[in-house]
């Protein structure tokens, strides 16, 4: 338990916050640092994996040149004032994934096979869930405004995503109604239904075959999750979760509705940004669109799916729309870099402590291309990532003529060696895993180290 912040310190933090009535005003104080005289950062780190579907268009996000003296492309201009703090990453594809456009969401943060027979893998979100879960009152949190998920646990299972604003909000910041005592009731009486269940799966278990005790187990990897959940929840009980400005909350405990697309995604940037700040979770996914359907951006004249944009057949008009669409959604991310970078934490802001990733699982949506993925990494200066050059591993392939040389850049990787997994590891490292592999990686993102 040396590796992780002490379980006091959380609760003594946060009675704090609820002495002082405020969570949002309170910094990290001295007294608030675990002991930890080995280390030199003794601040929380964070990750949140952002998802936007349907690739996006490929022509007006492109960078032509590497290195820090890059120009940003239109899609990625709003992001220009944090320049200094993000890094467009070109080049990456996911080799075992590769080709396979419908399963793009599924396998964006396991770097999974996922053919007719293959299972997913955990997603890079969940193991690092895995090493920070101990010190917070939630393991992770799951975002999904259309109901596809990123996040598959151990056993290779999706894991459910909330998105309706107000529903995060009450859970995460309102005590639920009866009190504690209602709260330890209902936990242990889940308790003893999973100890039948494990007890009835003990003594079935020699009566079955090979395949059906595979299965069987399968089963009680996901309910021995939920036991383990269920404990961590009791243990949280007697924690009193942080008081919240009426402001704050009046603001974020609503419902928005998806036709004020740019109301909602910033709505659930602020609730990310509050929960990272009050410590309520460390681990955060979030997928702002289906990949069947993807939201369109009604207050910007966007009337049409991100889908059916995507699939333009060369349409300038549809283009441009995507173009527009793309440029908004990006335009909301740079909203969160901003909220990050105005919360102090510690000696720094938020930013410095949180690593986000942001992009997609398809490139050219046109046609389903999955190399050459939008990818573009921001935060986690305090946890030791330089930014402010555009990594492209095309360009690092003696020949590679640029982009202008057509879509087969996104159909066919140019470096065979740029497997995203490189970079999810690279983060989960970052995040305290200590692995030196995660799925196909092979090796990591050196340029941002």
């Amino acid at each position: 338990m040396a590796d992780f912040l002490s379980q006091n310190w959380l609760i003594n933090r946060r009675k704090v916050l609820r002495g002082a009535g405020v969570a949002l005003a309170l910094p990290l104080l001295d007294c608030m640092r675990p002991l930890r005289a080995a280390e030199n950062d003794a601040r929380p780190r964070r990750s949140v994996f952002i998802y936007l579907p349907n690739g996006v268009n490929t022509n007006d996000f492109e960078i032509a040149k590497a290195g820090k003296d890059y120009e940003i492309s239109r899609i990625l201009k709003p992001l220009e004032k944090h320049r200094q703090s993000i890094t467009p990453i070109s080049g990456l594809y996911h080799p075992n994934s590769f080709g396979i456009a419908h399963k793009a969401t599924q396998t964006w943060l396991t770097g999974a096979r996922h053919g007719p027979t293959d299972r997913n893998s955990i997603s890079v979100d969940q193991l690092i869930a895995s090493m920070t879960a101990l010190e917070t009152r939630f393991p992770s949190l799951e975002l999904s405004n259309q109901g596809h998920r990123l996040a598959v646990s151990a056993d290779g299972i999706q894991l459910p995503a909330e998105k309706n604003p107000a529903v995060v909000f009450k859970r995460f910041f309102m005590e639920p109604a009866g009190g504690i005592e209602k709260q330890r009731r209902a936990l242990n009486r889940k308790e003893s239904m999973l100890d039948l269940v494990l007890g009835d799966a003990k003594s079935l278990s020699g009566k079955l075959g090979k395949e059906d005790r595979g299965r069987l187990e399968q089963y009680l990897v996901a309910v021995r999750e939920v036991e383990v959940r269920t404990k961590r929840a009791e243990s949280w009980l007697e924690t009193p979760r942080p008081e919240i400005q009426p402001g704050v909350a009046g603001k974020l405990n609503r419902n928005v509705p998806l036709e004020k697309l740019g109301e909602y995604l910033r709505t659930m940037y602020d609730m990310i940004v509050l929960a990272f700040q009050t410590d309520m979770t460390r681990v955060v996914t979030f997928n702002t669109g289906n990949e069947g359907t993807g939201p369109a951006v009604p207050e910007i004249g966007v009337k049409r799916d991100r889908h059916s944009l995507s699939h333009h057949n060369g349409n300038k008009e549809a283009l441009e729309q995507l173009t527009r669409s793309d440029e908004f959604n990006v335009l909301q991310f740079a909203y969160f870099l901003d909220r990050l970078s105005e919360v102090n934490d510690g000696d720094g802001k938020l930013l410095d402590s949180t690593i986000a990733l942001y992009g997609s699982g398809l490139s050219y949506g046109n046609s389903h291309g999955t190399t050459s993925l939008p990818l573009v990494l921001a935060g986690g200066a305090g946890l030791g990532l330089k930014h402010g050059a555009h990594v492209d591993y095309n360009q690092q392939v003696k020949g590679f003529k640029g982009y202008g040389q057509g879509i087969g850049v996104y159909h066919s990787p140019v470096n065979s060696k740029a497997h995203f997994s490189n970079l999810l590891l690279t983060i989960a490292q970052k995040m305290g895993v200590e692995s030196e592999t995660f799925a196909d990686s092979n090796g990591v993102i050196s340029e941002v180290l």
